[in-house]
């Protein structure tokens, strides 16, 4: 329910833009030209089909001249407690990005989290909450997996360590179902997938995860993240020098056929075990 409200909101902030817009005599073509997106998204936009970065929303204010209206409801919008203040600005960009790359040292990433596997990860983290928090955070994740459902879904690229195969979240059962899911993924076509194995050694990314994103009518981000805080990175020297570290990491990586044998054996291993307890 809470998501259809979040929904009809969007959708209120799309025909705002689409009436205010009108009312300044202006086409989709010529908005977008003036906050320097396309007029398709313009209409994407009205449509809550994608949701706007929120310099765009300040720029549609700027030129249509609504006083700040379009950023204060964007802000409204995008404060979305189910999610860390820090990383509810990633959450839209995956919705709007073309393009997500992600590099997993640990942790399987959130978008190939199945339900028994992010239940694990919550309550690992807050052993003291009720089933209803555990229960809106695992939701919330699984809703963010969707993007890769949509028949407009981005290019999804993920790089794991081989740590992430071989820790056992949730139980042998559950590991077994989470690895079965990332294969299944791959052998779909839905995302490429590839596995730093541990003989690889030092890696460009030892310190933490990464993902990377790219836009349409937008210039890429990096975030990273800790167990505590998030940092979404869009300086273009430093997201470049973010773009090559992935790249030494495919680099690295198995291939794609090798990675999706290493995955396949290790939820063989893990039913197996699982058989014999």
């Amino acid at each position: 329910m809470a998501n259809d409200s979040r929904l009809a909101a969007w959708e209120f902030f799309g025909s705002e833009l689409k009436r205010r817009r009108e009312n300044a005599g202006m086409t989709q073509v010529e908005l977008g030209s003036r906050v320097f997106v396309s007029g398709g998204y313009i209409g994407q936009f009205e449509q809550a089909i994608r949701k706007p970065q929120l310099d765009v929303a300040q720029r549609i204010d700027e030129v249509l001249q609504t006083d700040g209206f379009f950023e204060r409801t964007w802000r409204q919008l995008i404060n979305d407690k189910r999610y860390a203040d820090y990383f509810a600005a990633v959450v839209e960009l995956e919705r709007l990005a073309t393009k997500i790359c992600e590099f997993a040292p640990t942790v399987v990433p959130g978008l190939l989290q199945t339900a028994a596997y992010a239940q694990a990860v919550t309550l690992a983290a807050n052993p003291f909450v009720t089933d209803e928090y555990v229960e809106e955070k695992v939701t919330a994740r699984l809703e963010r997996a969707d993007i890769l459902k949509d028949a407009t879904r981005p290019e999804y690229w993920a790089i794991l360590h081989e740590n992430v195969l071989r820790t056992p979240v949730g139980g042998l059962e559950a590991m077994a179902e989470q690895l079965e899911h990332i294969a299944q993924l791959m052998r779909e076509r839905t995302g490429w997938v590839t596995v730093i194995p541990y003989a690889a050694g030092a890696h460009a990314s030892i310190g933490g995860m990464l993902q990377l994103m790219e836009f349409d009518d937008a210039p890429p981000v990096a975030y990273t993240e800790t167990a505590f805080s998030g940092t979404l990175l869009d300086d273009p020297a430093v997201v470049k020098r973010a773009q090559r570290a992935y790249d030494l990491l495919r680099g690295t990586a198995l291939s794609p056929s090798a990675s999706l044998a290493l995955i396949e054996s290790a939820v063989e291993d893990y039913r197996r075990c699982a058989s014999t307890t």
